[in-house]
């Protein structure tokens, strides 16, 4: 069994990071010569920033995030793609998809190429103390300074931007479902924000992959609507994966005075299905913007 996000996955960064980056480009330092993950709190030496470690933490969380992907998919013929393309889209060379699952193992993709969109937001959640080669934890996220994750507000306004700009991009990206990878819970000011923006059909859903992110207690598992949602097992996490891929969803949004609606909605209703009432009602809501 694929284990999700935890204290070993921070561990394991920290150790692969040492090997050509130093110390201080992964620590902070305080006062008394510590190197720690983040201030503690009531910690009042000086402060220096950190950003180096940003980078490498994206990298290595976006490569985890792919590799615990793969693994769901692995029996159906699809591949998890690091830095994919789509123009038509938006997803530029400039500003790539951190993951996608695809019918294709390429990087350079056609919309039609494309099941899903991942944004991952993740970062160091405990607080750890680096001395002589070991790696201590010495807290979790409430015993810090930082705010990792998704509970960083420039974080959460980041990934709803660039999802919104996938979303309107192009009607070619109305059916691709776009999830918001994170290893932590969420702020309380974003609980009804998230799911409105999964009743809308903007962004299927905030998902962390971290079971466990303090030392006692415990955190929100979702919220009313699961537009944040905490899976605590892979198996968890690969049946939403599988749901999503076989659920055939499309995003819709118009401006219409309700004579306009009711014409669409009269012509749509002569189609025979279900199915088809919807399809000719997506269509004429397009040709008419």
């Amino acid at each position: 069994m694929k284990a999700l996000w935890n204290k070993r996955t921070e561990e394991q960064f920290f150790k692969e990071a040492s090997k050509f980056a130093s110390p201080e480009q992964l620590f902070y330092k305080t006062d008394e010569g510590k190197f720690v993950a983040y201030w503690p709190k009531g910690y009042k030496g000086k402060k220096s920033t950190l950003q180096s470690r940003n980078a490498l933490i994206g990298k290595y969380s976006e490569k985890w995030s792919r590799d615990l992907i793969s693994l769901c998919i692995e029996k159906k013929g699809l591949y998890a793609i690091q830095g994919a393309i789509c123009n038509e889209i938006s997803l530029t060379k400039n500003s790539p998809a951190d993951i996608v699952i695809s019918k294709t193992n390429n990087v350079q993709l056609q919309p039609e190429d494309i099941l899903m969109v991942f944004e991952v937001k993740m970062s160091i959640v405990w607080n750890w103390m680096y001395d002589n080669g070991k790696y201590q934890c010495i807290g979790d996220y409430r015993t810090h300074q930082g705010n990792p994750g998704l509970l960083r507000s420039d974080s959460m306004l980041k990934a709803i931007g660039k999802s919104i700009n996938i979303r309107v991009s192009n009607s070619l990206a109305s059916k691709i479902p776009i999830i918001v990878l994170g290893n932590t819970p969420i702020a309380k000011s974003y609980y009804r924000k998230v799911d409105h923006l999964k009743s809308a059909g903007i962004i299927q859903g905030f998902w962390s992959l971290n079971p466990n992110p303090i030392f006692n207690g415990s955190t929100i598992k979702h919220t009313p609507q699961k537009g944040f949602y905490r899976f605590d097992k892979f198996e968890q996490f690969q049946q939403e994966i599988e749901g999503l891929l076989t659920r055939e969803q499309n995003f819709f949004s118009s401006m219409k005075t309700k004579v306009e609606l009711g014409k669409i909605i009269t012509i749509a209703a002569k189609e025979p299905s279900y199915e088809a009432k919807a399809e000719k009602f997506l269509t004429l809501l397009r040709e008419n913007e």
